[in-house]
């Protein structure tokens, strides 16, 4: 197991994608630098006027605390597409090159192989996430400095810096394990439908029904605290006044669930088919 890990982790580094995928979350964050650099302070000073005629905070509310806030609001859409597509393809590439054939020539156990870039998938998008955490942090206290943090959640919430520093580390905890959930996914629709395009159109369409599901009520109490679309906005509890830590961890407890679930199914699936199909 141990060789097929390092293995996988190999042709991970080796692969130009997986570069182009760091390149595109920094490119999205400096995406979101430029437009808070350019526009920021006057969509903040328009919407935040009459409250700053009446309340005094400490620092511009244009900070670094509110970059990265915004930057974790990728966590939606852009960074989950960019590891469904990347994690994918450590299997599609493979079926398509038909180096996939070769290996399982060796003695080498079906489960095993599967089970290791399931590992690697979840090391990667983890690395992923700490990538982006790091370069938030450094690039928006860097250009925009610290400061008090606003968010609109049900209304306007108000944090101080140091306040805001913790929570924005601990959404991006929580958020990792949302974003490991949809790379499961993505590599376990891989084992099913074999061909890159079809698997990113499905992984691509997974992931928007997931944020479409994620505001609709479903009238049932219990089914909207535990389907898994309804799970992966745990990271913006963090953001409301009093943090509500039982349903974070509920939350992350089911995903992780969920997460197992997907890959046992993967597991099994690559185990029973005939490769060669």
């Amino acid at each position: 197991m141990k060789a097929l890990i390092l293995t996988e982790f190999y042709k991970l580094i080796k692969q130009s994608r997986t570069y182009y995928a760091i390149g595109a979350v920094l490119l999205i964050e400096i995406i979101i630098l430029f437009v808070a650099f350019y526009q920021g302070k006057t969509i903040i000073d328009v919407l935040l006027k009459s409250l700053q005629d009446s309340f005094y905070f400490e620092g511009t509310l244009l900070n670094g605390n509110l970059i990265i806030y915004m930057i974790l609001n990728s966590l939606w859409f852009h960074l989950p597409l960019i590891l469904m597509i990347i994690v994918s393809g450590m299997l599609t590439v493979e079926y398509k090159d038909g180096t996939l054939q070769s290996v399982m020539l060796q003695p080498v156990s079906k489960w095993k192989f599967m089970t290791a870039k399931y590992i690697v998938a979840i090391v990667f998008t983890l690395t992923m996430v700490l990538i982006m955490a790091i370069t938030a942090f450094v690039l928006s206290y860097g250009l925009f400095g610290k400061g008090d943090l606003v968010v609109y959640l049900n209304g306007l919430i108000f944090f101080t810096n140091e306040d805001a520093f913790i929570r924005l580390i601990e959404a991006f905890a929580s958020g990792a394990v949302s974003m490991v959930f949809f790379s499961v996914v993505s590599l376990t629709l891989a084992v099913v439908f074999k061909e890159g395009a079809k698997t990113w159109i499905i992984s691509a369409l997974f992931l928007i029904i997931s944020n479409l599901f994620l505001n609709i009520d479903l009238k049932i109490e219990w089914l909207n605290r535990i389907f898994f679309a309804k799970l992966n906005d745990t990271w913006q509890f963090f953001f409301y006044s009093e943090i509500d830590w039982n349903r974070i961890y509920w939350n992350n407890f089911l995903l992780i669930v969920y997460i197992l679930i997907f890959m046992a199914v993967g597991v099994y699936i690559f185990n029973k088919k005939d490769i060669g199909t």
